[in-house]
């Protein structure tokens, strides 16, 4: 599914901006966008290149002094997010105008969506906040709310 994905942002002229890994699902993920001809971008922080984490041969590799500065590097490069859990806080204070899609692959973030549902119904939270924030099942739901929310 990550190759997948993959391979979809690569053929789709999108860009995919990340934290820059060459190791597990994010690796993959860089691996199979550049080997279907697209632009990856990766925001790594020094400490990680100092361990030389960094996936080379990468678009644009940029190098931030700390994680907090690596996560709005990331957010002032994105137009939508998937699986980016931290970005939902702004989404759902409407301090960023992005979907922010969760890739529920098998289930993963069932739990999660039964949360957010659960703090709506005891009205610690609304529909309304919450818009922004989507579950995917699917490369085909992630390419569907991309087109229903910005045209990608």
């Amino acid at each position: 599914a990550v190759r997948e994905l993959g391979m979809w942002i690569g053929n789709s002229g999108n860009t995919l901006v990340y934290g820059g890994s060459k190791t597990g699902l994010m690796g993959m993920l860089a691996e199979s966008t550049l080997s279907s001809g697209g632009n990856v971008i990766g925001v790594e922080p020094q400490f990680f290149i100092d361990k030389e984490f960094q996936y080379d041969g990468l678009t644009e590799l940029i190098i931030t002094k700390d994680m907090s500065e690596r996560k709005n590097k990331m957010i002032e490069l994105g137009d939508a997010f998937i699986a980016f859990p931290e970005v939902m806080s702004k989404v759902s204070l409407k301090q960023l105008d992005a979907p922010c899609i969760l890739y529920n692959l098998n289930g993963y973030y069932n739990s999660l969506k039964d949360l957010l549902d659960h703090m709506i119904c005891k009205g610690l939270s609304s529909k309304e906040r919450q818009a922004g924030i989507y579950f995917a099942d699917n490369i085909e739901g992630i390419k569907q709310i991309l087109k229903d929310n910005s045209g990608i």
